[in-house]
């Protein structure tokens, strides 16, 4: 092998790392829902606050090692008993701190953020059931009669190895859930088995689905799109196979999308009501 070769080889290895480093994001996905966006919002305001104090604490301490070091003389002082006043400033400080650096009722930055995520006011639009099970999501539109199942579609040999992986490895499934765009929409979560969580992370949303309970939250997409998400509550061996995926439509879309799916349910419906036959 020619020098010049074995030095590309070891320059692409010796790089490769900060190539894969590279593809890994340092933020949030694009926002799409007012719960994401508050999100969002609540999480670089903290960053921010986080690294000013960090520094400027950081900046102390180093001031404090040099100017207060032992070669100059100094003794550590005692402070056994009682608390100074000092001690109570940096105490408190940071807790007054928590209480300004938002707008929110009374100061408290993440209030905005949870009252949204927990609105639970009866003007939702659309009401979707969402129920998981080992290993695939069952969606219901209770007021309209319809449900589907949600499989993933990854093909075996992609997982083993044995094929290149796709755009959308182990996010893609055999029936989307279509949503409506713009509109105010009631998700209700439970479980057939054991515990699963249904996320989506453009949306801000997180919600466990637990055996024997509803669970609720409410979300609004702004924008349409396909968007991805997984169980993310370890539910089995399987747990990793469960991708939720969710298409936002302008509503006549998603009105044809539920129309279609409920021919088949009436198809159904009709055929068994025939005199003398027998429903399957």
């Amino acid at each position: 092998m020619k020098a010049s070769n074995k030095l590309a080889l070891a320059a692409a290895g010796a790089l490769g790392p900060v190539a894969a480093f590279a593809d890994y994001s340092f933020n949030f996905p694009p926002p799409v829902t007012p719960i994401a966006r508050e999100t969002l919002h609540v999480h670089n305001l903290f960053m921010a606050v986080i690294l000013v104090i960090f520094f400027a604490v950081l900046a102390v301490m180093l001031y404090s090692f040099w100017r207060h070091r032992k070669s100059r003389g100094h003794v550590a002082a005692d402070f056994v008993a009682p608390r100074s006043r000092k001690q109570w400033l940096w105490v408190l400080s940071p807790f007054a701190a928590l209480l300004v650096i938002d707008y929110g009722v009374f100061g408290i930055p993440a209030y905005h953020a949870v009252l949204n995520y927990e609105d639970t006011r009866n003007d939702a639009e659309l009401v979707v059931k969402v129920t998981g099970s080992q290993w695939l999501w069952v969606y219901e539109f209770p007021a309209e009669g319809v449900q589907f199942t949600s499989r993933m579609t990854t093909p075996r040999a992609q997982i083993d190895n044995q094929q290149a992986k796709g755009e959308n490895y182990l996010l893609e499934v055999d029936n989307s859930l279509v949503l409506p765009v713009g509109k105010k929409i009631r998700f209700i979560t439970t479980s057939n088995d054991v515990i699963h969580s249904w996320w989506v992370p453009a949306f801000g949303v997180k919600r466990d689905a637990v055996p024997g309970f509803l669970r609720e939250f409410w979300a609004k997409v702004d924008t349409t799109g396909t968007y991805r998400g997984q169980c993310s509550e370890l539910c089995g061996k399987e747990h990793g196979f469960m991708p939720v995926v969710v298409k936002v439509a302008p509503d006549a879309e998603f009105k044809s999308w539920l129309a279609a799916l409920k021919r088949p349910a009436n198809s159904a419906a009709a055929e068994q009501a025939v005199p003398g036959k027998t429903p399957l």
